[in-house]
């Protein structure tokens, strides 16, 4: 047999293709995940099975898509990559950024739609929008200053708190009392009282900056939270049909975006789409007093966020004379590490949607009742 059959770029090029089918079967196994959920919906006398909306706003996301784009990249919307990230990165200058504005308000217009506006998800959907204006406005100042920084991490954090507050508040007048407690698995649950607010309000803000910096490798955002909507919508299903609805949505409309957002990505989400998404989760947790599954299902998400803090506090605890200190990570957030550790992109994509898909069956198995 020829000996180039065995060539190292042959093997290369088959390792990414079957990284890029892997991509495409991302789609198909959460299009079964829905389907396979019907059951669920039906018996426990769910708005909407989630089938439904996951594929209505997958569909029309990924149209959107191919009028958006090319719009976007006319309007000079180009990502602007940091220098010191990984050197690979520095060819993805350019693509278009800001995907979010048409993703996500699909979802949020689908929601809306199937779930016949109903209170919560009205609530969900302004918090999701909110946090996708916080978002935009960190990407237009990107573009405007021809950098990579956007507004102040200050205004960015000030931002998220007001949000987080206004509907914690709108959450406390119109639940009561009722979400003062946390499920958890067999059936406990655990009381905060009052404690639950300040409580919800750090997991809101700290949920949607995990989300950000998760947002970091071609199909990354897209498809873990696409995996982690879909695991909390099942989760919530039983109490909060309708907010299954609107988790089924997000999803769909992630898949949608990922049509454009496979490696080589043709668009990036942007700050307007990951600060949505976790805004977006962590209000359907606060909302459905599911806060602990919803830790569960983004623990990948935090680990990004425990990565960059260990890194900075390493590098402080461990300055010398010259003012330079040692890393622990070989780059944060933890994605970065493994690239540099020799994984492809798309290994490392692939590892963690496996990662966020085991988390999110866990939450389900262990937190969602059977009747």
């Amino acid at each position: 047999m020829d000996a180039k059959f065995f060539s190292t770029r042959t093997v290369r090029r088959s390792l990414a293709l079957s990284g890029q089918q892997l991509l495409y079967l991302l789609g198909v196994g959460l299009l079964v995940a829905a389907l396979g959920l019907d059951s669920l919906s039906s018996r426990l006398g769910a708005v909407m099975s989630l089938s439904v909306p996951f594929g209505v706003a997958a569909g029309v996301a990924a149209a959107a898509g191919y009028g958006v784009v090319p719009l976007l990249r006319a309007l000079k919307t180009g990502q602007f990559i940091r220098e010191d990230g990984p050197q690979a990165h520095l060819k993805k200058a350019g693509t278009p950024t800001m995907g979010g504005i048409f993703f996500v308000p699909v979802a949020v217009a689908v929601a809306l739609g199937l779930a016949a506006a109903q209170p919560n998800v009205v609530a969900v959907a302004l918090l999701t929008l909110a946090y996708g204006f916080i978002g935009w406005l960190d990407d237009w100042q990107v573009l405007r200053r021809k950098s990579n920084k956007g507004i102040s991490p200050r205004t960015k954090l000030v931002l998220q708190t007001t949000f987080a507050i206004a509907f914690c508040l709108w959450t406390l007048f119109t639940q009561g009392t009722s979400l003062t407690t946390i499920a958890l698995p067999l059936g406990l649950a655990l009381p905060l009282g009052f404690l639950f607010w300040p409580f919800a309000g750090f997991a809101l803000v700290a949920e949607s900056n995990a989300t950000n910096l998760t947002d970091g490798l071609d199909g990354l955002m897209g498809g873990t939270g696409a995996i982690a909507l879909l695991g909390l919508g099942a989760v919530v299903a039983p109490t909060h049909p309708e907010l299954m609805v609107f988790c089924a949505a997000l999803s769909g409309a992630c898949l949608g975006f990922l049509v454009h957002n496979r490696n080589p990505a043709k668009v990036f989400m942007g700050d307007t789409g990951s600060l949505a998404l976790g805004g977006a989760l962590g209000a359907v947790g606060i909302l459905s007093g599911n806060l602990f599954a919803l830790g569960i299902i983004t623990l990948l998400f935090f680990a990004e966020t425990l990565s960059v803090i260990i890194q900075v506090l390493y590098y402080k605890a461990t300055k010398g004379p010259d003012g330079v200190g040692k890393r622990f990570f070989r780059m944060a957030p933890l994605h970065h590490h493994f690239e540099l550790s020799g994984w492809s992109e798309l290994r490392v994509v692939a590892t963690f949607y496996c990662v966020t898909a085991v988390l999110a069956l866990g939450a389900i198995v262990t937190l969602t009742p059977f009747s």
